[in-house]
């Protein structure tokens, strides 16, 4: 069942998979994604380790909290899953050109 399965390349595997793994932390740090709300009403942008690096709020909204609140949460959100289908995006990259079950 485990023939040509080899521990040793398991574990260099798992150290490639780390080192690529920060690499793609360090990256991520200089892409920007933004979404905006309210037709660009409300904007925020995220890095793609998903910090928060810049909002912009129309000036018309400072007087309505209310939709102010919705459309930031909006725009929060969509940013946010921008930052994880990336993430998810560069994984699946990562994995695919590797096979621990060696070649046969």
């Amino acid at each position: 069942m485990f023939e040509g399965f080899n521990l040793g390349d398991m574990g260099k595997m798992m150290e490639q998979l780390q080192e690529k793994a920060r690499e793609m932390q360090e990256q991520a740090k200089n892409v920007e994604f933004t979404a905006k709300a309210g037709g660009g009403m409300v904007t925020v942008t995220a890095n793609g380790a998903g910090e928060v690096v810049d909002i912009t709020i129309d000036d018309s909204l400072l007087e309505d909290k209310e939709s102010l609140q919705i459309l930031l949460i909006s725009a929060m959100n969509d940013v946010n899953k921008m930052v994880e289908d990336n993430k998810k995006s560069q994984a699946m990259g990562m994995m695919g050109g590797m096979n621990p079950f060696g070649s046969k």
